[in-house]
């Protein structure tokens, strides 16, 4: 036993008084829940239990029709009455008071408490019709209605959160309260990787966005092994952050370094069996991949002009949406598994027809550009893309309303989102709201049920996917969700 290895065994800890000051069965039921995972967690750990490929599952519960994600999460709540449900009858209704039976219980944010009148407002926003689908689209997106017959536009969305940080945490999460683990991080955990070198799930902000402002917990690992949370990328020279090498430091010095505390870091798990001390050594080798890995994968200076009429010139300037899209692409191309943009800017209580025709003029061409891209390029055949926020806005006007600019308030009970691509019926609207877009009225689509539904598409029984956490077993959708089959391909 070297000098390194007997300093290791015999550190007190609290964890180790613990297990030798006790007894009989209640020191197994102790140490069990100070250590639940044992050799079988290191294998699991190591990527030698599972799929081969770093996640727990030995393969998929069925046949998978995506391999990959990119979620385009707008964040702020997109205003479903300027975008894609078009209520024509709101023009007759337009000023009145809404009616108490449309209301209901439906609960409105505390920004509305002391307003004294509700008055109904429709959208200054002409709609058409487009594509095969006949799909309703609003003007202020042009270039979405281009590619409307890949999209499977949902209307029927409702969420249980009012308020924006327990809204987005419920539908990335799938929980209000901060803690759990995000959609990313429970495919990284069970689906693993298809690129060794980069990492499971990439996250990336838009800058400028809006001041509405979103908590790293969104992409967090929560109770998982902290190697599966998000990495963000981000703009201008250094995409993550610490990543190079410091000056006078060359590869293998640094591969020399890794290797050593690998021993020293494994040496540790043998005695604590702390799965931790696993994702720790998985974060140090990934980081060491993707110092040659990432900058390949970031660098769209080589992307030809076309490409960039395509997104738009905006995916010229690092940080913007329409740049994020385009890397978007790329690491899809790449099989990064989960691929998460953030674009803020969508809250618009006040000056909403100025707002929101700014967030869409930032946004349109290069989503539609996105699907157009992943298209030619033969991606969207397995590649699951998905749009939208945490919740939609109300159909009356919040503050005073005038005929040229109005706001709307928060509304968990009803809100559009749209999926393309891997296993979803293109060109298909699904769901109905009321004449007031208010109310669900038809296939109402729960966030569980949309996740469930993500979940399938990948090849996962959302049922099936879970991990055990204080002696509850925990899945993205709690205790609920139903797969909507009617819009799977």
């Amino acid at each position: 036993m070297d000098d390194l290895t007997r300093e290791l065994k015999f550190t007190e800890t609290r964890r180790g008084f613990l297990k030798k000051a006790s007894l009989g069965f209640g020191s197994i039921a102790l140490s069990s829940m100070l250590a639940p995972t044992t050799g079988y967690a290191k294998d699991l750990f190591l990527g030698n239990s599972g799929n081969g490929m770093g996640g727990v599952l030995n393969g998929t519960h069925f046949p998978a029709r995506a391999k990959r994600v990119i979620y385009l999460f707008q964040s702020g709540g997109p205003s479903q009455l300027e975008t894609f449900d078009y209520k024509p009858q709101l023009a007759k209704w337009h000023g009145k008071e809404i009616p108490p039976s449309v209301q209901g219980t439906q609960r409105n944010s505390g920004m509305v408490s002391d307003q004294s009148t509700f008055p109904l407002v429709k959208s200054i926003y002409d709609f058409k019709q487009y594509g095969q689908s006949g799909a309703w689209v609003s003007e202020i997106f042009p270039h979405t209605a281009k590619v409307v017959d890949d999209l499977c536009i949902i209307k029927s969305m409702r969420t249980e959160a009012i308020n924006h940080e327990p809204a987005v945490m419920f539908v990335q999460t799938g929980s209000q309260q901060s803690g759990r683990p995000s959609i990313g991080s429970w495919l990284s955990y069970g689906l693993g990787s298809d690129n060794k070198d980069l990492p499971n799930f990439v996250v990336m902000l838009s800058k400028g966005g809006g001041a509405q402002p979103l908590s790293s917990s969104a992409w967090a690992n929560g109770f998982l092994p902290s190697h599966h949370q998000g990495v963000q990328f981000r703009s201008g020279k250094d995409p993550v952050l610490y990543l190079n090498n410091p000056h006078g430091v060359h590869d293998h010095d640094r591969r020399r370094a890794l290797d050593y505390i690998a021993e020293l870091n494994n040496q540790q798990y043998d005695i604590w069996k702390d799965p931790e001390i696993q994702s720790k050594i998985n974060q140090y080798e990934m980081a060491y991949k993707m110092q040659s890995s990432v900058p390949d994968a970031v660098d769209v200076s080589q992307e030809p002009d076309h490409i960039y009429k395509l997104y738009g010139e905006d995916a010229r300037t690092p940080g913007t949406y329409a740049y994020n899209c385009l890397q978007a692409r790329r690491l899809a191309e790449k099989d990064v598994k989960f691929i998460q943009l953030y674009h803020m800017g969508w809250d618009q209580h006040g000056g909403l027809p100025s707002g929101i025709k700014r967030q869409a003029m930032s946004t349109d061409q290069a989503t539609a550009g996105l699907i157009q891209d992943l298209k030619q390029r033969g991606l969207l055949e397995d590649t699951l893309v998905v749009w939208g926020g945490e919740f939609g806005r109300t159909s009356f006007s919040q503050g005073r309303l005038t005929a040229t600019n109005y706001g709307r308030d928060h509304h968990p009970g009803c809100f559009t989102m749209w999926m393309a691509g891997a296993g979803v019926k293109p060109g298909m609207v699904y769901g109905e709201t009321d004449e007031f877009s208010y109310n669900v009225i038809q296939n109402e689509v729960h966030v569980h049920d949309f996740q469930a539904t993500l979940l399938h598409l990948l090849g996962i029984d959302h049922e099936r996917l879970n991990f055990k956490h204080q002696g509850r077993r925990y899945r993205l959708t709690d205790v609920h969700g139903h797969v909507v089959k009617d819009i799977l391909a």
